[in-house]
């Protein structure tokens, strides 16, 4: 039954972890102690609790990364970083403390109750951040943009022409006036922070263009580019918060692990479905929501389209076509029978990625990625 001398739970937090161990000799597991989140503090205590035995370690994803993870197994051991949303709980245990987490996770691991989660290489975990560091830019710019917009509301001054943000928008701004001086520095404050929010945005997308250059799934991210709805921004983001694609043995489990299948509740003979669990990945959940709404056109290979497609290969190509007239067809199809625009872009999204699958399994092949992907 057990694989392992030892497993031993790490409750870790910013300053400080908590450390229990699990022997197969003992029943239960017993807490070790308390340690200083520093790497000669966590490699002195594994020396000391391993020795010369088999041994395997556990901590929960969180804020403190995966440095506790490369250390570890820098070291020889076995780690798993578990998902904290996964971790089985007790339903009437009112007492939570980094003591008795540190024990259940021990306790929890030895018994093989833990989901572990797919740990990045450094190389990965870069592009993750680059790609979320333009993610958090923009909302930034999104923020920046509606406050001023707000502010110009409450003063009656309304843009008359049709679309805002654009430089007939901004010579518009430019010849406003307010009756305070006040009120014409805070507007003026509001329209550099906008200017400045853009400009930060601009310069992180043209960080992604270069960094996409030397990367190794560089020819995935042009394969997904292929696909309408998905452009560099998007294919990006999409590999740096997945990659290892072929870690799902079949599109279906990439999409509950996106958290695009419905929720469900049944007992008995009543049978309960309801919206997306909304579980796994957020940032590529939504991304790949914001490119299912270019579904609701006809489909159609316009020259922008075949100009993203144009460093795919022929093969890639035909799937993303193929991709384009099932789901174009299948957001109207959905439309008719009385669904929700939102609800049928979800719909949509969810077997967008399946033709993702599949075009990242033409590209690298089915059992290469994670060689790709790992060095």
């Amino acid at each position: 039954m057990y694989q392992y001398s030892k497993y031993v739970g790490l409750d870790v937090h910013k300053e400080k972890i908590m450390v229990a161990v699990a022997e197969t000799s003992r029943r239960g597991p017993v807490y070790y102690g308390e340690i200083a989140n520093t790497a000669e503090a966590v490699a002195k205590a594994i020396k000391k609790i391993a020795g010369q035995e088999n041994v395997a370690f556990c901590y929960e994803a969180g804020p403190c990364g995966y440095g506790l993870y490369r250390q570890i197994t820098a070291m020889g051991y076995q780690c798993d970083v578990v998902a904290p949303s996964l971790i089985p709980k007790k339903s009437g245990n009112r007492v939570k403390t980094d003591r008795r987490d540190s024990i259940s996770l021990a306790g929890l691991l030895r018994a093989g109750e833990l989901t572990r989660v797919w740990v990045p290489d450094r190389e990965q975990e870069a592009m993750r951040d680059l790609t979320r560091a333009r993610e958090d830019m923009k909302m930034m710019e999104r923020h920046s943009r509606q406050r001023l917009g707000g502010f110009l509301l409450r003063h009656g001054k309304v843009y008359p022409g049709r679309s805002k943000w654009t430089k007939a928008h901004f010579r518009w701004l430019e010849g406003i006036r307010f009756e305070t001086a006040t009120q014409q520095i805070v507007f003026q404050e509001y329209v550099d922070m906008v200017k400045h929010t853009e400009g930060r945005v601009a310069a992180m997308e043209e960080e992604m263009r270069k960094a996409v250059d030397s990367w190794k799934l560089k020819e995935v991210v042009e394969g997904l580019m292929a696909l309408r709805g998905v452009n560099l921004i998007a294919a990006m983001t999409i590999i740096a918060e997945l990659g290892d694609i072929s870690r799902f043995s079949s599109p279906r489990q990439l999409m509950a692990h996106l958290g695009l299948v419905p929720s469900e509740h049944s007992s008995g003979e009543k049978r309960k479905r309801g919206g997306i669990t909304k579980t796994g990945n957020s940032h590529a959940r939504r991304v790949l929501v914001e490119a299912s709404w270019s579904y609701r056109l006809p489909a159609r290979k316009t020259a922008h389209l075949q100009r993203k497609a144009a460093k795919a290969s022929k093969t890639v190509q035909e799937i993303a076509w193929k991709a384009q007239k099932r789901l174009c067809n299948r957001y109207w199809h959905l439309i008719n029978k009385g669904k929700l625009p939102v609800e049928s872009c979800t719909a949509v999204a969810r077997e967008l990625v399946g033709f993702i699958w599949a075009i990242v399994c033409e590209v690298m092949g089915k059992g290469t990625v994670s060689a790709a992907v790992n060095g």
